[in-house]
């Protein structure tokens, strides 16, 4: 009798992202700040720490990192004044020098973007004049056989 194996196959093991989106999402649930993507009062890891102790720091700080790396995020921090608690209430400033590291995040993510399309566009257009390219070949090689089957008949 054969019974199922249950050890995990030792192939797919989980992301470390995994369990850090799990976290965000429940961040998300029960915070505005979080919710609403407003700019996170610095040090609010410490905060997050107290009041998730059985998270790993490496989670914690991955969930973070996803957060504040979100074009969501960075484009409200691009024009924001203040930072905030958990609640959502007004802490400290958002200096200058923070908005236009979000600035420079997003024009080099929106250039990225526009490169990786550019060489998409130029790859399909390189495939289309291959394609057009093998059928000329195609074409020409069947006029070619067409002419040589007129000629070498004996009539």
């Amino acid at each position: 009798m054969n019974t199922p194996s249950t050890s995990p196959s030792p192939s797919v093991a989980p992301s470390p992202s995994q369990p850090a989106r799990a976290l965000l999402k429940d961040l998300q649930e029960k915070f505005v700040a979080f919710r609403e993507y407003m700019p996170l009062t610095i040090g609010i890891d410490k905060q997050l720490f107290a009041l998730y102790p059985e998270v790993s720091r490496k989670t914690l700080r991955v969930a973070l990192g996803i957060h504040t790396n979100s074009l969501r995020y960075l484009k409200i921090m691009e024009k924001a004044k203040n930072r905030v608690d958990l609640e959502g209430n007004a802490a400290e400033e958002v200096t200058d020098l923070h908005r236009a590291h979000a600035t420079t995040v997003l024009r080099e993510r929106a250039k990225k973007v526009a490169d990786q399309r550019k060489a998409q566009r130029a790859l399909e257009e390189a495939a289309l004049a291959v394609k057009a390219a093998e059928e000329a070949a195609r074409q020409t090689a069947e006029k070619m056989q067409q002419l040589a089957s007129k000629f070498s008949r004996k009539g």
